[in-house]
Protein backbone atom coordinates (compact mmCIF):
# COMPACT_ATOMS: atom_id res chain seq x y z
CA UNK A 1 0.00 0.00 0.00
CA UNK A 2 1.30 3.44 -0.95
CA UNK A 3 1.45 5.97 1.87
CA UNK A 4 1.28 9.77 1.90
CA UNK A 5 1.75 12.44 4.55
CA UNK A 6 -0.21 15.66 4.09
CA UNK A 7 0.90 18.84 5.79
CA UNK A 8 -0.03 22.51 5.91
CA UNK A 9 -1.64 24.80 8.42
CA UNK A 10 -2.01 28.14 10.12
CA UNK A 11 -5.13 29.15 8.17
CA UNK A 12 -7.99 27.24 6.58
CA UNK A 13 -6.52 28.03 3.16
CA UNK A 14 -3.53 25.84 4.02
CA UNK A 15 -5.81 22.92 4.95
CA UNK A 16 -8.92 22.78 2.75
CA UNK A 17 -7.01 21.86 -0.45
CA UNK A 18 -5.59 18.86 1.43
CA UNK A 19 -9.12 17.97 2.47
CA UNK A 20 -10.18 18.17 -1.19
CA UNK A 21 -7.58 15.51 -2.03
CA UNK A 22 -8.64 13.10 0.72
CA UNK A 23 -11.49 11.23 -1.06
CA UNK A 24 -9.33 10.73 -4.16
CA UNK A 25 -6.40 9.42 -2.12
CA UNK A 26 -8.73 7.13 -0.17
CA UNK A 27 -10.34 5.85 -3.36
CA UNK A 28 -6.92 4.83 -4.67
CA UNK A 29 -6.08 3.06 -1.41
CA UNK A 30 -3.38 5.34 -0.02
CA UNK A 31 -2.48 5.14 3.64
CA UNK A 32 -2.84 8.75 4.82
CA UNK A 33 -1.52 10.70 7.79
CA UNK A 34 -1.56 14.42 8.53
CA UNK A 35 1.22 16.40 10.19
CA UNK A 36 0.51 19.83 11.65
CA UNK A 37 0.95 21.97 14.73
CA UNK A 38 -0.18 20.89 18.15
CA UNK A 39 -3.28 23.06 18.31
CA UNK A 40 -3.64 24.94 15.01
CA UNK A 41 -6.76 25.20 12.87
CA UNK A 42 -5.51 22.23 10.83
CA UNK A 43 -5.97 19.91 13.81
CA UNK A 44 -9.61 20.96 14.22
CA UNK A 45 -10.41 20.71 10.52
CA UNK A 46 -8.78 17.30 10.03
CA UNK A 47 -10.45 15.81 13.13
CA UNK A 48 -13.64 15.16 11.13
CA UNK A 49 -11.93 12.80 8.68
CA UNK A 50 -10.66 9.98 10.87
CA UNK A 51 -7.05 9.95 9.71
CA UNK A 52 -3.98 9.85 12.01
CA UNK A 53 -2.83 13.31 13.06
CA UNK A 54 0.69 14.03 14.32
CA UNK A 55 1.37 17.33 16.08
CA UNK A 56 4.84 18.86 16.00
CA UNK A 57 6.51 21.99 17.34
CA UNK A 58 6.61 24.87 14.91
CA UNK A 59 7.69 28.49 14.79
CA UNK A 60 6.91 31.49 12.65
CA UNK A 61 9.49 33.05 10.34
CA UNK A 62 8.95 36.78 10.81
CA UNK A 63 10.18 39.59 8.60
CA UNK A 64 9.98 42.03 11.52
CA UNK A 65 11.71 42.40 14.89
CA UNK A 66 10.18 40.25 17.61
CA UNK A 67 11.66 38.55 20.66
CA UNK A 68 10.18 35.26 19.42
CA UNK A 69 12.60 35.42 16.49
CA UNK A 70 15.21 34.30 19.03
CA UNK A 71 13.27 31.27 20.27
CA UNK A 72 11.24 30.09 17.28
CA UNK A 73 14.26 28.70 15.34
CA UNK A 74 14.76 26.26 18.21
CA UNK A 75 11.08 25.26 17.98
CA UNK A 76 11.54 24.61 14.26
CA UNK A 77 14.57 22.45 15.03
CA UNK A 78 12.49 20.46 17.54
CA UNK A 79 9.72 20.16 14.93
CA UNK A 80 12.26 18.90 12.39
CA UNK A 81 13.38 16.15 14.78
CA UNK A 82 9.78 15.21 15.62
CA UNK A 83 8.77 15.14 11.95
CA UNK A 84 11.79 13.04 11.02
CA UNK A 85 11.01 10.50 13.76
CA UNK A 86 7.35 10.23 12.67
CA UNK A 87 8.27 9.95 8.98
CA UNK A 88 10.73 7.14 9.73
CA UNK A 89 7.98 5.28 11.60
CA UNK A 90 5.14 5.92 9.10
CA UNK A 91 7.37 5.42 6.04
CA UNK A 92 5.40 7.49 3.48
CA UNK A 93 6.17 7.26 -0.22
CA UNK A 94 5.50 10.95 -0.72
CA UNK A 95 4.71 14.17 1.17
CA UNK A 96 2.24 16.75 -0.13
CA UNK A 97 2.50 20.19 1.46
CA UNK A 98 0.00 23.00 1.19
CA UNK A 99 2.28 25.45 2.95
CA UNK A 100 2.25 27.48 6.13
CA UNK A 101 5.11 27.56 8.60
CA UNK A 102 4.32 24.13 10.06
CA UNK A 103 5.14 22.59 6.69
CA UNK A 104 8.80 23.67 6.75
CA UNK A 105 10.14 21.14 9.28
CA UNK A 106 8.00 18.40 7.69
CA UNK A 107 9.23 19.00 4.14
CA UNK A 108 12.85 19.47 5.15
CA UNK A 109 12.74 16.33 7.30
CA UNK A 110 11.17 14.32 4.48
CA UNK A 111 13.82 15.50 2.04
CA UNK A 112 16.55 14.49 4.48
CA UNK A 113 15.12 10.96 4.39
CA UNK A 114 14.89 10.83 0.59
CA UNK A 115 11.08 11.10 0.56
CA UNK A 116 9.88 13.10 -2.48
CA UNK A 117 7.92 16.25 -1.61
CA UNK A 118 5.29 18.00 -3.71
CA UNK A 119 4.46 21.48 -2.47
CA UNK A 120 1.72 23.90 -3.48
CA UNK A 121 2.02 27.69 -3.62
CA UNK A 122 -1.37 29.39 -3.65
CA UNK A 123 -0.37 33.01 -4.06
CA UNK A 124 1.18 34.71 -7.07
CA UNK A 125 4.52 35.12 -5.33
CA UNK A 126 5.93 32.36 -3.07
CA UNK A 127 5.65 32.95 0.67
CA UNK A 128 8.61 32.63 2.99
CA UNK A 129 7.67 29.15 4.20
CA UNK A 130 7.52 27.78 0.67
CA UNK A 131 10.72 29.59 -0.29
CA UNK A 132 12.43 27.49 2.37
CA UNK A 133 10.89 24.32 0.94
CA UNK A 134 11.31 24.89 -2.81
CA UNK A 135 15.01 23.91 -2.93
CA UNK A 136 14.24 20.38 -1.67
CA UNK A 137 10.87 19.88 -3.40
CA UNK A 138 10.41 17.51 -6.32
CA UNK A 139 7.56 19.59 -7.79
CA UNK A 140 6.03 22.98 -7.01
CA UNK A 141 2.36 23.46 -7.94
CA UNK A 142 0.91 26.94 -8.41
CA UNK A 143 -2.28 28.82 -9.27
CA UNK A 144 -1.21 31.72 -11.47
CA UNK A 145 0.59 31.74 -14.83
CA UNK A 146 2.70 34.63 -13.53
CA UNK A 147 4.07 32.41 -10.74
CA UNK A 148 5.77 30.03 -13.18
CA UNK A 149 8.38 32.70 -13.92
CA UNK A 150 9.33 32.81 -10.21
CA UNK A 151 9.87 29.06 -9.77
CA UNK A 152 12.57 26.62 -10.94
CA UNK A 153 11.57 25.67 -14.47
CA UNK A 154 11.87 21.90 -14.06
CA UNK A 155 9.87 21.90 -10.83
CA UNK A 156 7.02 24.30 -11.61
CA UNK A 157 3.58 22.96 -12.57
CA UNK A 158 0.51 25.13 -13.16
CA UNK A 159 -2.24 23.10 -11.49
CA UNK A 160 -4.62 25.47 -9.76
CA UNK A 161 -5.92 24.68 -6.28
CA UNK A 162 -7.74 21.47 -5.35
CA UNK A 163 -11.35 22.42 -4.69
CA UNK A 164 -13.70 20.37 -2.53
CA UNK A 165 -16.11 18.74 -4.97
CA UNK A 166 -19.03 19.00 -2.54
CA UNK A 167 -18.96 22.80 -2.87
CA UNK A 168 -20.51 22.47 -6.32
CA UNK A 169 -23.29 20.21 -5.03
CA UNK A 170 -25.21 22.70 -2.90
CA UNK A 171 -28.92 23.42 -2.85
CA UNK A 172 -30.16 26.97 -3.33
CA UNK A 173 -33.41 26.10 -1.55
CA UNK A 174 -31.52 24.68 1.43
CA UNK A 175 -29.49 27.89 1.62
CA UNK A 176 -32.60 30.06 1.51
CA UNK A 177 -34.25 27.99 4.23
CA UNK A 178 -31.12 28.09 6.40
CA UNK A 179 -31.07 31.90 6.21
CA UNK A 180 -34.85 32.37 6.24
CA UNK A 181 -34.57 34.29 2.95
CA UNK A 182 -37.15 34.66 0.19
CA UNK A 183 -36.62 33.28 -3.32
CA UNK A 184 -37.57 36.47 -5.16
CA UNK A 185 -34.71 38.74 -4.02
CA UNK A 186 -31.03 38.38 -4.97
CA UNK A 187 -28.46 37.32 -2.37
CA UNK A 188 -25.07 38.84 -1.61
CA UNK A 189 -22.66 36.53 0.24
CA UNK A 190 -19.86 38.09 2.30
CA UNK A 191 -16.78 35.99 3.18
CA UNK A 192 -14.11 37.39 5.47
CA UNK A 193 -11.86 34.32 5.54
CA UNK A 194 -11.47 31.73 8.28
CA UNK A 195 -10.54 34.42 10.82
CA UNK A 196 -13.06 36.96 9.62
CA UNK A 197 -12.13 40.46 8.46
CA UNK A 198 -12.98 43.26 10.87
CA UNK A 199 -12.72 46.14 8.40
CA UNK A 200 -14.83 44.33 5.79
CA UNK A 201 -17.36 43.33 8.45
CA UNK A 202 -17.69 46.94 9.58
CA UNK A 203 -18.06 48.33 6.07
CA UNK A 204 -20.70 45.76 5.11
CA UNK A 205 -22.68 46.55 8.25
CA UNK A 206 -22.35 50.31 7.65
CA UNK A 207 -23.67 49.74 4.11
CA UNK A 208 -26.36 47.28 5.23
CA UNK A 209 -29.34 49.70 5.19
CA UNK A 210 -28.63 50.51 1.52
CA UNK A 211 -27.82 46.91 0.55
CA UNK A 212 -31.03 45.59 2.10
CA UNK A 213 -33.10 47.87 -0.12
CA UNK A 214 -32.34 45.53 -3.06
CA UNK A 215 -30.50 42.46 -1.71
CA UNK A 216 -30.50 39.87 1.01
CA UNK A 217 -27.11 39.45 2.70
CA UNK A 218 -25.54 36.33 4.22
CA UNK A 219 -22.40 37.21 6.16
CA UNK A 220 -19.63 34.80 7.24
CA UNK A 221 -18.03 37.17 9.71
CA UNK A 222 -15.58 35.02 11.70
CA UNK A 223 -15.34 33.70 15.24
CA UNK A 224 -16.68 36.06 17.93
CA UNK A 225 -17.54 38.69 15.31
CA UNK A 226 -21.33 38.47 15.31
CA UNK A 227 -23.15 41.79 15.80
CA UNK A 228 -25.86 41.04 18.36
CA UNK A 229 -27.73 44.23 17.52
CA UNK A 230 -28.36 42.91 13.99
CA UNK A 231 -29.38 39.33 14.87
CA UNK A 232 -33.06 39.91 14.06
CA UNK A 233 -32.58 42.08 10.97
CA UNK A 234 -34.83 40.87 8.14
CA UNK A 235 -32.83 39.85 5.07
CA UNK A 236 -29.51 39.68 6.95
CA UNK A 237 -28.08 36.43 8.31
CA UNK A 238 -24.75 36.14 10.15
CA UNK A 239 -22.60 33.07 10.76
CA UNK A 240 -19.27 32.88 12.57
CA UNK A 241 -18.19 29.90 10.49
CA UNK A 242 -19.92 27.15 8.52
CA UNK A 243 -18.85 23.69 7.38
CA UNK A 244 -21.29 21.45 5.52
CA UNK A 245 -23.71 24.34 4.96
CA UNK A 246 -21.17 26.29 2.89
CA UNK A 247 -22.12 24.52 -0.33
CA UNK A 248 -25.75 25.59 0.10
CA UNK A 249 -24.80 29.20 0.81
CA UNK A 250 -22.68 29.27 -2.35
CA UNK A 251 -25.56 27.78 -4.36
CA UNK A 252 -27.85 30.50 -3.03
CA UNK A 253 -25.49 33.43 -3.61
CA UNK A 254 -25.87 35.56 -6.74
CA UNK A 255 -22.69 37.56 -6.07
CA UNK A 256 -19.93 37.33 -3.46
CA UNK A 257 -17.86 39.87 -1.51
CA UNK A 258 -14.57 38.34 -0.39
CA UNK A 259 -11.03 38.90 0.68
CA UNK A 260 -8.51 37.85 -1.99
CA UNK A 261 -6.85 34.88 -0.35
CA UNK A 262 -5.79 32.49 -3.10
CA UNK A 263 -7.83 29.53 -1.89
CA UNK A 264 -10.99 31.63 -1.55
CA UNK A 265 -10.76 33.19 -5.01
CA UNK A 266 -9.95 29.84 -6.65
CA UNK A 267 -13.15 28.46 -5.11
CA UNK A 268 -15.07 31.43 -6.53
CA UNK A 269 -13.55 30.79 -9.95
CA UNK A 270 -14.34 27.08 -9.83
CA UNK A 271 -17.94 27.84 -8.81
CA UNK A 272 -18.20 30.66 -11.40
CA UNK A 273 -19.43 33.16 -8.81
CA UNK A 274 -19.26 36.86 -9.78
CA UNK A 275 -17.22 38.50 -7.06
CA UNK A 276 -16.09 41.75 -5.51
CA UNK A 277 -12.64 41.40 -3.94
CA UNK A 278 -11.32 43.52 -1.07
CA UNK A 279 -7.69 42.38 -0.68
CA UNK A 280 -5.75 42.76 2.52
CA UNK A 281 -3.59 45.88 2.20
CA UNK A 282 0.18 45.62 2.17
CA UNK A 283 0.24 47.21 5.63
CA UNK A 284 -1.46 44.08 7.00
CA UNK A 285 0.22 41.42 4.85
CA UNK A 286 3.11 40.79 2.48
CA UNK A 287 0.90 42.12 -0.34
CA UNK A 288 -0.02 38.74 -1.82
CA UNK A 289 -3.76 39.43 -1.82
CA UNK A 290 -3.24 42.65 -3.77
CA UNK A 291 -1.39 40.68 -6.46
CA UNK A 292 -3.99 37.89 -6.46
CA UNK A 293 -6.81 40.40 -6.89
CA UNK A 294 -4.96 42.30 -9.62
CA UNK A 295 -4.55 39.09 -11.61
CA UNK A 296 -8.22 38.14 -11.27
CA UNK A 297 -9.32 41.66 -12.20
CA UNK A 298 -7.06 41.62 -15.28
CA UNK A 299 -8.53 38.27 -16.36
CA UNK A 300 -12.06 39.67 -16.05
CA UNK A 301 -13.11 37.49 -13.14
CA UNK A 302 -13.55 40.15 -10.45
CA UNK A 303 -14.20 43.73 -9.43
CA UNK A 304 -11.62 44.98 -6.92
CA UNK A 305 -11.85 47.67 -4.25
CA UNK A 306 -8.71 48.53 -2.30
CA UNK A 307 -9.36 48.69 1.42
CA UNK A 308 -8.00 52.24 1.63
CA UNK A 309 -10.75 53.36 -0.77
CA UNK A 310 -13.52 51.43 0.94
CA UNK A 311 -16.58 53.35 2.09
CA UNK A 312 -20.28 52.38 2.20
CA UNK A 313 -21.51 54.26 -0.88
CA UNK A 314 -18.71 52.87 -3.07
CA UNK A 315 -19.34 49.34 -1.78
CA UNK A 316 -23.05 49.57 -2.59
CA UNK A 317 -22.33 51.01 -6.07
CA UNK A 318 -19.88 48.23 -6.91
CA UNK A 319 -22.24 45.50 -5.64
CA UNK A 320 -24.95 46.86 -7.96
CA UNK A 321 -22.47 47.03 -10.85
CA UNK A 322 -21.39 43.45 -10.19
CA UNK A 323 -24.95 42.17 -9.98
CA UNK A 324 -26.08 43.97 -13.13
CA UNK A 325 -23.12 42.49 -15.07
CA UNK A 326 -23.08 39.11 -13.33
CA UNK A 327 -23.74 37.12 -16.49
CA UNK A 328 -20.72 38.62 -18.25
CA UNK A 329 -18.47 37.74 -15.30
CA UNK A 330 -19.87 34.21 -15.20
CA UNK A 331 -19.27 33.70 -18.92
CA UNK A 332 -15.69 34.97 -18.64
CA UNK A 333 -15.01 32.54 -15.80
CA UNK A 334 -16.50 29.69 -17.83
CA UNK A 335 -14.01 30.45 -20.61
CA UNK A 336 -11.08 30.42 -18.20
CA UNK A 337 -10.55 26.69 -18.64
CA UNK A 338 -10.41 26.08 -14.88
CA UNK A 339 -7.66 23.54 -14.49
CA UNK A 340 -8.43 20.01 -13.34
CA UNK A 341 -6.30 20.54 -10.26
CA UNK A 342 -7.07 17.33 -8.44
CA UNK A 343 -6.34 15.13 -11.46
CA UNK A 344 -3.04 16.90 -12.12
CA UNK A 345 -1.90 16.71 -8.50
CA UNK A 346 -2.91 13.07 -8.18
CA UNK A 347 -0.81 12.36 -11.29
CA UNK A 348 2.17 14.08 -9.65
CA UNK A 349 1.66 12.07 -6.45
CA UNK A 350 1.57 8.79 -8.39
CA UNK A 351 4.67 9.79 -10.34
CA UNK A 352 6.53 10.65 -7.12
CA UNK A 353 5.59 7.30 -5.58
CA UNK A 354 6.84 5.45 -8.66
CA UNK A 355 10.07 7.43 -8.67
CA UNK A 356 10.71 6.61 -5.00
CA UNK A 357 9.96 2.94 -5.71
CA UNK A 358 12.73 2.91 -8.32
CA UNK A 359 15.36 4.26 -5.94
Amino acid sequence: MKKIVLTGGGTAGHVTPNIALLPHLQKEGYGIAYMGSYDGIEKRLIADFGIPYYGIATGKFRRYLDVKNLTDPFRVMVGFSQARKTLKEFKPDVVFSKGGFVSVPVVRAAASLGIPCIIHESDMTPGLANKLCIPVAAKVCCNFPETLELLPEKKAVLTGTPIREELSAGSRLAGLNLCDFTANRPVVMVIGGSQGASSVNKMVRDALPQLLEDFQVVHLCGKDKLDNLLLNTTGYKQFEYVKTELKDLFAMADVVISRAGANAICELLALKKPNLLIPLPSSSSRGDQLLNAKSFEAQGFSIVINEDDLEPDLLVRKVHELYENRQAYTETMKKSGQMDSIRQIMDLIREACETKGET
